[in-house]
C-alpha cells in the first residue's frame, strides 16, 4: 500500500483585458509554496476608471499577496490545524484591512483616483485546510467528482433582491444593476471580509474569477468546463477564450488550483483529456492578454 504523501498543490491563473475594453482593471497574484503545501490566489476587480481601477487591483493583490507569503514559518509549522486554521484567518484579515489602508492612502496622496477602489477574493490552501475570503462579487468555487459549488456569496444589491426573494439568478443576470456592489477595498475605513473554512478530504479544483466570466457563463456551464477540459490547469484559458466568444465586454481573470490529496495513491482529477498551447509567462505573474488589434 503506498505511503502517505503530503497534498500536491499546482496552480495558475490569467487576466484578460476582454474585447470591448481598452485597459485593464482587473489583476491576479498566484503563489506555490515549492516544498510546503502552501498556496493562495488573489483576484482583484478595480473599479473608479482605468487610472484608478488598475492601481487599486494591483495594490491589492499585491499586499495581501506579500502579507500571506509571510505566513508560513518555523513557529506556523509547529502549531497545531486549529491554531493554524486560526492564523491564517487573522492573517487574512490583517492582509485586507493592510490593503485597504494602502489604497485609501494612495487615494489621500493623488486626488484624481479619489473614486477608486477594488473587490478582491482568495483562496488560502495549507495542508488539507482551504480559507476562503473575499469582499464585492469576485467569486469562488469548488468542483470535485461530487459536484461544483460556488463558495462565496456576492456582496451586491442584486445577491440582496435575491435573498430576499424579488429576484431569481436569471433576472439577476440580466439586472441593470448587477455591478452594484456593497463592498470593496479603498471605500472606507474599515472592512469587514466573509471569511470561511474548509477540509479538503479528496483532490479537487478551486476556481476564482472576476465578474467578467461570471456575466457570460452561468454555473452550470462552468461546471462544465471544469469537468471536461484537461489538463485542469489549462481550464484558465478555455474559460476567458468562452467568455470573449460570448462578447467580452469586461475584463477576466481566472485562477485556478489544482489539489491532489495523496499523490502517492496515483489519484487525478479524471475527466477525457484535452491539450492546449497557453501563453508564456513566469509562474505567479500577472500575465494579461492583450487585444488583438482589429
Amino acid at each position: 500500500m503506498p505511503s502517505k504523501l503530503p497534498p500536491r498543490i499546482a496552480i495558475n491563473g490569467r487576466t484578460d483585458i476582454g474585447q470591448v475594453r481598452n485597459e485593464n482593471e482587473d489583476n491576479i497574484r498566484w503563489y506555490s509554496h515549492p516544498t510546503l503545501p502552501f498556496g493562495y490566489v488573489v483576484v482583484a476587480d478595480g473599479m473608479g476608471g482605468y487610472t484608478g481601477g488598475a492601481r487599486a487591483s494591483t495594490i491589492a493583490v499585491n499586499s495581501i499577496g506579500r502579507h500571506l507569503e509571510l505566513l508560513i514559518s518555523p513557529t506556523f509549522q509547529s502549531c497545531t490545524p486549529q491554531q493554524q486554521e486560526l492564523m491564517i484567518q487573522s492573517a487574512l484579515i490583517e492582509a485586507v484591512n493592510n490593503a485597504n489602508q494602502e489604497i485609501l492612502e494612495e487615494k489621500e496622496a493623488n486626488p484624481q483616483l479619489g473614486h477608486m477602489g477594488t473587490t478582491v477574493a482568495m483562496a488560502v490552501i495549507w495542508e488539507s485546510q482551504v480559507t476562503i475570503a473575499h469582499l464585492g462579487d469576485s467569486r469562488v468555487y469548488l468542483w470535485d467528482k461530487q459536484g461544483f459549488v460556488q463558495l462565496t456569496k456576492d456582496h451586491s444589491l442584486v445577491q440582496e433582491m435575491i435573498d430576499s426573494g424579488n429576484l431569481n439568478e436569471d433576472q439577476a443576470r440580466a439586472s441593470e444593476i448587477r455591478n452594484q456592489i456593497t463592498k470593496a477595498l479603498g471605500v472606507t475605513s474599515s472592512v469587514d471580509p466573509t471569511i470561511n473554512n474548509f477540509q479538503l478530504t479528496h483532490s479537487c479544483l478551486m476556481m476564482l474569477c472576476s465578474d467578467g466570466l461570471t456575466e457570460y457563463l452561468d454555473n452550470g456551464q462552468l461546471d462544465y468546463v471544469l469537468s471536461t477540459h484537461r489538463p485542469a490547469l489549462e481550464c484558465c484559458y478555455r474559460l476567458i477564450d468562452d467568455a470573449n466568444l460570448l462578447g467580452g465586454k469586461d475584463n477576466i481573470s481566472v485562477g485556478i488550483i489544482e489539489y491532489t490529496a495523496n499523490p502517492a495513491s496515483g489519484e487525478t482529477i479524471d475527466a477525457p483529456a484535452m491539450q492546449f498551447t497557453p501563453p508564456s509567462g513566469p509562474d505567479g505573474e500577472d500575465v494579461t492578454i492583450r487585444k488583438q488589434a482589429q
